[in-house]
């Protein structure tokens, strides 16, 4: 593949701001000089993760991830980093510029990002259907405005399509782009024998006949759909009776990753700090939207899932659940709760409770946003709608009723990790169930015992974790590798760089690890007077390990009255590391030279007698200070 000139790679990072690339994953809010908001990396209540705009680096002092806006692209989205260059290119208005001259072939990309440019062309394959002045197109249009009673500027804003009947454009379309037979196979829009010869013929759709509604990911890329039957679905369609259909699992799309609309929800909930409302159909979320509640959002067909949670709490601490109030409604609804509370979200329901279906699609097209001042003025708390689910008339219950109904709300509570929120669902539970608050917290300190004995026991039996290191070097703390200590001073006190690389023999670096290949490599390039600046350090970096280090020991300036006296302590300690072990040997070649003759006892004397001088004299740095 092409390599991309290092002198765009300096120009990207120059002209695209850090935190505009990170905003559209995590919601950022200022803290001081900086930005911080909850890690993409790993599941967090408190945030932790870190941006600075003006070094243009990423840090989460939580699990020690760190980086510049082309690592956070790579890690996001997983790609390699041409990829990722390329990606920031076309999403902020760059031009990419490869070293011979021209970009990669749609052979040389990788299968996720052809897939996602091939589910861009069938969005826009689709929507021309939509709109043609053609049959299919005639009846799609009438289904949305009349039946659906949609805009038809809402099926612009979300990009609705339609599939013909008798399909065969989709084919012919992603075939003459050259999209690869893999990509083709794997998209999930077509069926396909696995060992047929891959033909137009071969390549049968999947959707015909149906409305085409895309999905997004978080980040807005179209990786799926789902498609809505129609009187214009074939007879002949596997999935016939099926109201809506979506796209298999493919590279690019897992179902319990994603909720529908998220991408334009969570910038809504973020910047303006509304409630997500969480709905249980792509098309209440499109209701929701075209009425004025932005915040809608929708699972894909199946049960919420901890990952789906987890995307959630990046952006918003607040759900509102909206599910239907029948039976279903509920059970889907005391299945999320637990989850939902284990994820740090808080959480009330819309629409109470009774046999009585609350359609949102109808119920915001009849009364518009207006509505949903009236149901969030009816909202129930997460204890309240949990008691009421469980044990509608607790006044009339049995001792024995409450006792089993006590010990279901006991196993959301404890999904809480604060004690607070522990203790203030209980008395909420105790009110709701007419039930002695002592009682209550009294039954949950013993379930609570109960489940850290089955937890340890669970601990005890399982095979001990591997811990992974993760480099971290803090103000004032001294790491265990003095190259790393080195590294970071001279990262910045640049103007010492010179003097470093001149006050030792390289030859005491240890090479085993990144800090000291890094350390190695800079000191050369001070040495040689090629230093480029701390801002352009990428060619010098060989790995992804490398440039998470350089990103994490930049993002701090170390509080120092004497950055002086650190490098000294450094070097310090990689001389006396460099240096004992030899004086040990000579001490115990000493100690046996009257059984060896062949050891030159004065030679020996001399040696140590040198090394305990080094050892003792100071290390002394040419700067001016």
């Amino acid at each position: 593949m092409p390599a991309i000139k290092p002198t765009c790679v300096r120009d990207l990072k120059l002209r695209v701001n850090i935190v505009d690339v990170i905003s559209r994953v995590v919601t950022l809010r200022k803290a001081g000089a900086r930005y911080k908001g909850l890690c993409p990396f790993h599941t967090e209540k408190t945030p932790s993760f870190n941006v600075d705009a003006d070094k243009g680096f990423f840090k989460c002092f939580g699990c020690g991830k760190a980086g510049d806006a082309i690592a956070f692209v790579r890690e996001t989205e997983q790609l390699s980093f041409t990829e990722a260059i390329e990606t920031l290119g076309k999403r902020f208005g760059v031009v990419i510029e490869y070293e011979e001259g021209s970009g990669p072939t749609k052979e040389e990309r990788t299968l996720r990002q052809e897939l996602f440019d091939l589910h861009e062309h069938a969005v826009e394959h689709f929507v021309q259907v939509f709109r043609a002045k053609a049959p299919t197109g005639d009846f799609m249009r009438k289904y949305w405005t009349e039946t659906r009673r949609f805009s038809p500027d809402l099926a612009d804003e979300f990009r609705i399509g339609a599939v013909d009947p008798d399909d065969t454009g989709l084919a012919a379309t992603l075939m003459k782009r050259r999209f690869s037979e893999e990509a083709l196979r794997q998209s999930g829009l077509f069926f396909v024998r696995e060992q047929a010869a891959l033909t137009l013929g071969s390549l049968r759709p999947r959707f015909r006949g149906r409305l085409m509604i895309p999905i997004r990911d978080h980040q807005a890329r179209v990786v799926a759909f789902t498609a809505r039957q129609t009187t214009l679905t074939p007879a002949d369609d596997p999935a016939r009776e099926a109201k809506y259909v979506n796209s298999p699992e493919t590279p690019i799309f897992t179902k319990g990753h994603l909720l529908f609309n998220l991408d334009r929800a969570r910038e809504v909930a973020g910047k303006e700090n509304q409630p997500f409302v969480l709905v249980e159909g792509q098309l209440d979320a499109m209701r929701c939207w075209s009425v004025g509640l932005k915040t809608a959002i929708a699972p894909q067909g199946t049960a919420i899932t901890d990952s789906q949670l987890v995307l959630l709490r990046r952006y918003q601490t607040k759900v509102e659940c909206f599910f239907d109030g029948d039976a279903a409604g509920q059970k889907a609804a005391l299945r999320f709760l637990p989850m939902a509370l284990k994820a740090g979200l808080e959480v009330r329901f819309l629409g109470g409770l009774g046999e009585t279906k609350i359609d949102p699609d109808v119920l915001f097209l009849e009364k518009g946003l207006e509505a949903y001042a009236s149901l969030k003025a009816g909202s129930l708390s997460a204890m309240t709608f949990a008691c009421r689910s469980l044990l509608a008339e607790p006044e009339l219950a049995t001792p024995e009723e409450k006792t089993r109904v006590a010990g279901e709300i006991q196993r959301i509570v404890i999904q809480a990790e604060s004690e607070v929120a522990r203790s203030q669902f209980l008395a909420e539970a105790a009110s709701a169930l007419r039930l002695p608050l002592s009682a209550l917290q009294k039954d949950f300190q013993t379930f609570e015992r109960r489940q850290k004995d089955q937890d340890s026991a669970r601990a005890a039996a399982a095979p001990a974790p591997v811990p992974t290191p993760v480099p971290t070097v803090q103000a004032g703390i001294r790491s265990i590798a003095p190259e790393q200590d080195i590294l970071l001073l001279c990262l910045h006190w640049e103007q010492f760089g010179k003097a470093v690389a001149q006050a030792f023999p390289h030859d005491w670096i240890d090479l085993s690890h990144p800090a000291g290949s890094v350390l190695n490599r800079f000191l050369a390039e001070f040495e040689q007077d090629n230093w480029p600046g701390r801002d352009h350090l990428d060619p010098l970096l060989e790995t992804a390990e490398e440039k998470a280090l350089v990103a994490s020991l930049s993002f701090d300036t170390p509080d120092l009255d004497d950055p002086v006296k650190a490098l000294q302590e450094g070097i310090r300690r990689l001389r006396a590391r460099a240096l004992e072990p030899q004086l040990r040997k000579i001490d115990l070649d000493l100690a046996t030279h009257h059984a060896d003759s062949s050891v030159d006892a004065i030679s020996l004397l001399k040696t140590r007698s040198d090394l305990q001088r080094q050892l003792r004299q100071p290390i002394v740095l040419a700067v001016a200070v």
